[in-house]
């Protein structure tokens, strides 16, 4: 069934919004850096509300940017 999909679509990216929060949470970076990464996750957070498979797209890369070290307002 399609909702059943959409179900475990919606599970997925809470679980993975929950452990991308508390790897920002975890990360060693200045204030103003962490501020930046915590409110592209309240955008994806949002965006879920209305699109949740964009989220989902979009929260895969923001764990690939962090995996990666593309920090705001990191040089290179």
């Amino acid at each position: 069934m399609e909702h059943d999909g959409q179900l475990e679509l919606y599970t997925a990216v809470a679980n993975q919004l929950k452990e991308a929060h508390s790897r920002v949470r975890a990360l060693q970076v200045p204030e103003g850096v962490r501020m930046a990464l915590t409110r592209k996750l309240l955008v994806i957070t949002a965006a879920a509300k209305h699109d949740l498979a964009g989220a989902a797209r979009r929260l895969e890369r923001f764990s690939e940017d962090l995996d990666e070290g593309r920090l705001p307002g990191a040089d290179g």
